[in-house]
């Protein structure tokens, strides 16, 4: 591992201060994202469809397609987004059938329906506080299969699998587990199946598969589990083109894809990979695998934080990967023979990419790029001893510049960066948010911690009963492996993460010694106070990853040992937060302030889970710079916007 730099005369420059041609507006403008691709197999040309984000209207999903040129349109006018709130975070917001959409409206959760000519009504009632994800139509009997999430008094909202009419009627078809998903439709309209998990497993622990059988009438016969593998968790069920049941399980220690046996008294393992087939469902829509025109199965696979694509052979369950440049992928569908798919790399942005049977690829709809100047780091996959004997991932950015170099003995500050979920990944795409840092002069070490996926469902199953332990030790001992082998300087690490990462970055700098400030975008500093007040999907989320015990969580929550956090800290918050309530920065924030650790607090106040809106996104990276600029004494940083930190000049706090 080498801090290489291209050849040539460079200036000499501090580490953090080198100037870059990467800029905040084009972190924002990366914000421009792609999903939930569609498929209107009803014409004899199949349309493409997809969501596309626009960060510049703050956060506007719009719906796209391509037109008889194959030029891509939007679909919607503002103000109208795609986007469903069912678990909060949403997904599959939208379906098409011969040219017509049916898609859930952000501001009122409402499905509307688009026709051919744009004209645009209500399906479901405008007053009905129910929320809708994972739209399926049926074109046997013109109804959509939705999942219905609807609120109740004095309990949490009751999670069904529903039709919706023409008429906005809707019918229950399953109903008495806590969560759904992925409703799917067999091609000849007899079959509906469905997963289903209940409290305290999350979908990606414990999950069952169900079918509900449909009469010629259109009329659902009583629902029956097909499916419930022991500790093993199930997802993407898909029926290939003659209606044979596809699905991917772990009960094999990975996410390998199994099939319907043909006798349908159960299911077999397809293929047999050290490599995941699936991905957990934070989101609904998923896609990892599909089956093409002429018969193909066509997966992702991912191993070691790398994705491939490849076509399975149906007889043996070999997976042949493609020679192709592209190593992330996902939200694969098939258009004919051909396969579409979102791809990237280090250095190309996520893109719509259409790939024939001959594995020659054309660029459908392409998301903003950096600067054709820009000097791009190649993530490095690393992995590291840590806690308890056993090993941690991540990848590492070194410092990349044209134009600077520091001098001969300084040693870069490392930003440590903690993924969210925390069942979460990293990614080898392209990242601005990245490629902002270590163009400055930072380097990066993108955290894989024990808990993460991509590495099988032991490594996944790590953070059971550790979170806030070993996630922070993996931060720690990374930090310190990479300061051994003089790559960084081991008394400048920071650390940033949101959410779930948030959390980890408080409890390293509570409960560690390693960094010298930190940044949380909305963390949580008390899991108690998070347990009372989360939403429904994640609110037992705490007893697999810690356990029910308060004690252990106050034990756990960095609020309950502030006075062991001594570091300045950024919080980043969004006041429309309801996953992690502005509540968790607030007293997080106030606990230090009163103590006189150095705080900044930075809000927005239309900002949700995840911060969308171009202006909010870039304000949010300046902040950052600031912040890091600030409190490691950088000098000769250029352009660096003026950030309010109380308890600065102040000093430390006294034990």
């Amino acid at each position: 591992m080498t801090q290489s730099q291209p050849s040539g005369e460079r200036d000499i420059r501090p580490y953090g201060s080198w100037p870059s041609a990467i800029t905040a507006d084009d972190v924002a403008a990366a914000g421009r994202k792609l999903s939930d691709v569609c498929i209107d197999r009803a014409r004899a040309t199949p349309g493409l469809y997809w969501i596309e984000s626009r960060p510049e209207e703050a956060g506007r999903n719009t719906i796209m397609a391509l037109d008889a040129q194959g030029a891509a349109v939007s679909l919607l006018d503002a103000p109208l987004s795609a986007r469903s709130a069912v678990h909060e975070y949403g997904g599959a917001a939208f379906t098409v059938h011969d040219g017509i959409l049916w898609f859930v409206n952000a501001a009122d959760q409402v499905i509307y329906r688009r026709a051919v000519d744009g004209t645009i009504t209500p399906v479901s009632a405008p007053d009905d506080a129910a929320r809708f994800a994972d739209l399926q139509y049926d074109p046997h009997h013109a109804r959509l299969f939705v999942v219905a999430e609807t609120p109740r008094a004095d309990a949490e909202p009751k999670a069904t699998i529903e039709t919706i009419a023409a008429d906005g009627t809707r019918q229950v078809v399953a109903e008495g587990h806590d969560f759904y998903a992925s409703p799917r439709l067999a091609p000849d309209g007899k079959r509906l199946v469905w997963l289903a998990w209940n409290h305290p497993d999350m979908p990606w622990d414990a999950s069952e598969l169900w079918q509900a059988d449909i009469a010629a009438d259109g009329c659902f016969g009583s629902p029956h589990r097909l499916w419930a593998p022991a500790d093993a968790s199930l997802f993407g069920p898909r029926f290939d083109r003659r209606g044979r049941l596809h699905i991917v399980c772990d009960e094999n220690e990975w996410w390998n894809i199994y099939r319907e046996r043909r006798d349908t008294t159960g299911f077999e393992a397809l293929t047999h990979e050290r490599a995941e087939f699936g991905v957990p469902q934070w989101v609904f829509g998923q896609s990892t695998y599909a089956f093409t025109d002429d018969g193909r199965l066509i997966a992702l696979a991912s191993a070691a934080g790398v994705w491939r694509i490849g076509e399975v052979d149906q007889d043996s369950g070999e997976f042949r990967p493609w020679p192709l440049a592209w190593d992330f992928y996902e939200q694969i569908q098939a258009l004919g023979d051909d396969i579409v798919v979102v791809a990237a790399d280090a250095r190309t942005p996520k893109q719509l990419v259409a790939i024939d049977r001959e594995g020659v690829s054309r660029v459908l709809r392409a998301t903003d790029g950096l600067p054709a100047d820009a000097a791009l780091a190649m993530p490095e996959p690393v992995s590291w001893p840590t806690a308890d004997g056993d090993n941690a991932h991540g990848l590492y950015y070194a410092p990349t510049s044209h134009s600077c170099r520091a001098p001969a003995n300084e040693r870069p500050p490392l930003i440590l960066k903690c993924h969210g979920g925390p069942t979460g990944a990293t990614s080898t795409a392209l990242d601005a948010r990245i490629q902002y840092w270590t163009s400055r002069g930072y380097a990066v070490l993108d955290v894989n911690y024990r808990g993460s996926t991509g590495y099988g469902r032991s490594y996944r199953q790590k953070l059971t009963g550790a979170w806030g332990v070993a996630d922070v030790a993996d931060c720690e001992y990374g930090a310190r492996y990479l300061a051994e082998r003089g790559l960084v300087d081991g008394q400048r690490v920071l650390i940033s993460g949101s959410s779930a990462g948030g959390y980890t970055v408080l409890c390293v700098l509570t409960f560690t010694d390693i960094a010298a400030a930190g940044a949380s975008y909305y963390g949580i500093g008390d899991l108690r106070r998070l347990m009372a007040s989360t939403h429904k999907f994640e609110s037992r989320y705490l007893h697999r990853l810690i356990g029910a015990d308060d004690a252990l969580r106050t034990q756990r929550s960095p609020l309950a040992h502030a006075e062991q956090l001594r570091c300045p800290v950024l919080f980043l918050q969004g006041l429309k937060d309801k996953v992690v309530p502005p509540d968790q920065a607030e007293t997080m924030a106030a606990a230090l302030r009163d103590r006189g650790v150095p705080v900044a607090y930075v809000v927005f106040a239309e900002e949700r889970h995840g911060f969308r809106d171009a202006a909010n996104i870039r304000t949010a990276i300046e902040s950052e710079r600031a912040f890091y600029t600030r409190v490691l004494g950088i000098a000769g940083v250029d352009n660096c916007m003026q950030l309010a930190i109380d308890n600065f000049e102040a000093a430390p706090p006294a034990d």
